[in-house]
């Protein structure tokens, strides 16, 4: 990243918080990291929409460039299995939060909806509107096929009780990339207590989600 400089070379730029620019490859790193965090936790990730746009700014970039390849040229079919493997791994990590907006749609609304000012989106703009179709298309549904037929004082229905919240005690498999010391871990059993565990750069680790969820939302750690 480098700075603007004056005719006579001095810093005409005193901006501090200038635009970090990231390479095609650290690009593709960046969505495969979000797409394998949001495949394997439990719960619906922040999104990372800004990653997503610039990798489709990138694919349509990539079949411009590939157009202009001489027909013939070997180099085509290693630049089309790439494109397709990128567009693969988007579809695969849309799909993944897609799913999850419709298991856990209510509680997902719920997050959004309490999240602190400054807090990370949890959902992009078209997610929310999506999730919000999804959770009025649900009431009308069950109203249509079931509640109507049921006694008053029993047609009203919590969502947020009714659907299942995901389950952050459940264990994920995770690689270590800033070494973490001092990890509270809590314990199995009663007979237990609870410990700490430094996390060595480079390790893998078997743990509980809840456990480590700040750490994947920090970029401590990957989910694999």
């Amino acid at each position: 990243m480098s700075d603007a400089l004056s005719e006579d070379g001095s810093d005409i730029n005193q901006d501090d918080s200038q635009e970090d620019v990231m390479t095609p490859a650290e690009l593709i790193a960046k969505l495969e990291e979000a797409w394998l965090n949001e495949k394997f936790s439990p719960e619906l990730l922040e999104n990372k929409s800004e990653v997503v746009e610039c990798v489709m700014e990138q694919l349509t970039h990539m079949e411009a460039n590939l157009q202009r390849v001489k027909k013939g040229d070997a180099k085509a079919g290693f630049h089309r299995m790439e494109i397709d493997r990128i567009r693969f791994v988007l579809s695969s990590y849309l799909r993944s939060r897609l799913q999850k907006i419709e298991k856990f749609f209510p509680h997902v609304l719920e997050r959004e909806k309490s999240r602190g000012e400054g807090q990370p989106s949890l959902l992009s703009p078209e997610e929310f509107a999506f999730a919000k179709e999804y959770y009025a298309n649900t009431e009308t549904y069950l109203r249509a096929v079931a509640l109507k037929r049921m006694p008053p004082n029993l047609q009203a229905v919590d969502m947020l009780k009714a659907v299942p919240e995901p389950c952050l005690d459940s264990f994920v498999f995770l690689r270590v990339k800033e070494q973490q010391e001092n990890i509270l871990i809590e314990p199995e059993t009663d007979d237990q207590r609870d410990f700490v565990v430094d996390l060595e750069e480079g390790s893998q680790h078997l743990m509980r989600y809840r456990t480590i969820a700040p750490l994947v939302s920090s970029g401590a750690v990957q989910l694999i």
